[in-house]
């Protein structure tokens, strides 16, 4: 048997089985092409690697974000080891290339999308002459490449994932997408995105993520500022990417009732009563919103100035839902402006607004991020260690070692900033709280399964993520494994294998307004 290509998703943790696929795997698959035979995909969140897959000769690509980079840089110089090709792709190495090489065993990194680049990779390396680095850049979106969902192990994930855009027009402190994947939204072309869900659906998938940083990437600001030039053009290219958003929308309502699409989105859409009517049309039934802080000035330290804090938020908020969009709300703890009470005010609000998901992440100074970069510049950041390990660069810093905040808080200690950000995972995530919000859908099916999904998530994000006993992360991942085989079935549906591609929608009158 002739030498293969491994694709590899990184992870400290396994759980078995998954909420969301991951995209790239497939997407790079698909980019692999057919030369070399089909890669083998190894998902870490489903089991660890087995290391005698990999043989001398083979081309071993792994991708990695600042969280599972530690991961990745142990299974790269695993690789190497074995006598492999060992390539770096994924944000951090974009960030990091010179890291991935250092610590990761690589050979090469290549840096931006993977689209358009990775055949060569794989090509150069198995004639013996990769280069040190490749530049992938910022593939445009007729270029997007759509995934071998052919691959896709039997009933492990409960989601799939689509990608319709990348880019984000904002420029938040703390994410460094608009610096990475730029401010100018690159669409891809809607009958590919709909190919894709359709191929999905044939296989049983009926809820679909939206895998987008963000899916509204006009807003109403942005047409006004774009009318105030006297060259319309920059008007005409928003509008033009609004009404793609339209027809987008107008295809998936024609698909199959069962479908649920979920995707991320800003709060302004909360302004667009029209679009979000047209995503409720189109069966979008949940989005993640980044809400950050429920006060004035916790939103001025993320520079989010544009989102909306106390009731004035709720009522946005709420906005969503009158629409039948279910909200996953996103809010950072750890900001300079949180004070003991700011955790309970917290949660207080998601209940008011009727959020049916929320996460509470702790402030965390990521890579290629505002916040980062001032964070790494203080000389006393750049004075400590852990482990031999500068905190500046907190990723290599074993996982049981490794700090859950890394800066001084004016008025909270880092261990209260954590304990009671656990705190409100548990108060959101009670029985009680989930059962209530479970009314959200219908038939007892879909309540258990929003039951099981909730505790699910609440394993997976919360008690693996911000907890410091490694006992009680253990238990919590093996319970999000019995919850995770229990309830995966719940979110698939028969196969709909003589499922057609819907016509296209372009009847007069039907383009979209901007107020």
């Amino acid at each position: 048997m002739g030498s293969r290509v491994h694709l590899i998703n990184p992870s400290h943790v396994s759980f078995g089985v998954a909420v969301i696929t991951p995209r790239w795997l497939y997407v790079l698959a698909a980019a692999t092409g057919s030369r070399w035979g089909d890669p083998n995909l190894v998902d870490e969140t489903l089991v660890p690697i087995d290391p005698a897959i990999i043989a001398p000769g083979d081309v071993v690509g792994i991708g990695i974000h600042t969280g599972n980079a530690l991961r990745g840089y142990e299974i790269g110089r695993l690789a190497r080891e074995r006598g492999a090709w060992v390539v770096f792709g994924g944000i951090h190495a974009t960030l990091f290339p010179d890291e991935a090489l250092e610590q990761g065993g690589a050979h090469t990194v290549v840096r931006g999308d993977g689209d358009l680049i990775w055949s060569d990779v794989v090509e150069d390396c198995f004639a013996g002459r990769p280069k040190r680095q490749y530049e992938g850049g910022r593939v445009s979106g007729e270029n997007f490449v759509s995934a071998r969902w052919d691959l896709l192990p039997p009933d492990r994930y409960m989601w799939a994932s689509v990608q319709t855009v990348r880019g984000c027009p904002k420029h938040c402190s703390f994410c460094s997408v608009w610096r990475t994947d730029g401010q100018e939204p690159r669409q891809r072309q809607v009958d590919r995105i709909v190919r894709e869900v359709v191929e999905l659906r044939r296989l049983g998938f009926r809820f679909i993520a939206l895998a987008d940083d963000n899916f509204y990437p006009v807003t109403f600001d942005d047409l006004a500022m774009a009318r105030r030039r006297k060259d319309p053009a920059r008007l005409h290219e928003l509008e033009g990417l609004r009404q793609e958003r339209f027809d987008l929308m107008a295809q998936l309502a024609q698909l199959p009732d069962d479908l649920v699409f979920y995707t991320q989105i800003t709060m302004e859409a909360a302004e667009d009563p029209e679009f979000l009517k047209a995503m409720r049309a189109a069966r979008i039934r949940g989005a993640l919103v980044g809400v950050e802080s429920v006060t004035s000035e916790g939103l001025k330290d993320v520079y989010k100035g544009f989102n909306l804090s106390g009731d004035a938020l709720v009522a946005r908020l709420r906005a969503f839902r009158q629409h039948g969009i279910h909200v996953l709300g996103s809010f950072i703890f750890g900001l300079p402006s949180d004070r003991a009470d700011t955790f309970d005010a917290t949660v207080d609000l998601a209940e008011r607004a009727d959020l049916t998901f929320a996460q509470f992440v702790l402030l965390t100074p990521f890579p290629g991020t505002i916040d980062f970069d001032k964070w790494a510049a203080d000389e006393k950041h750049r004075g400590t260690a852990i482990d031999g390990v500068p905190i500046t660069r907190h990723w290599l810093i074993p996982q049981e070692r490794r700090p859950k905040l890394y800066a001084d808080h004016p008025t909270l200690s880092l261990e209260e900033i954590r304990v009671r950000t656990q705190g409100a995972w548990d108060r959101f995530y009670s029985w009680r709280g989930v059962w209530a919000r479970s009314r959200c859908v219908e038939s007892l099916r879909s309540r258990l399964a929003f039951v099981l999904v909730s505790k699910l998530y609440r394993q997976m994000y919360a008690n693996t993520g911000i907890a410091t006993d490694s006992a009680r992360v253990a238990r919590s991942a093996r319970f999000a494994q019995v919850i995770g085989r229990a309830s995966r079935r719940l979110f698939l549906a028969p196969p709909m294998p003589d499922l057609q591609m819907p016509a296209p929608v372009a009847e007069p009158g039907n383009e979209a307004t901007c107020a």
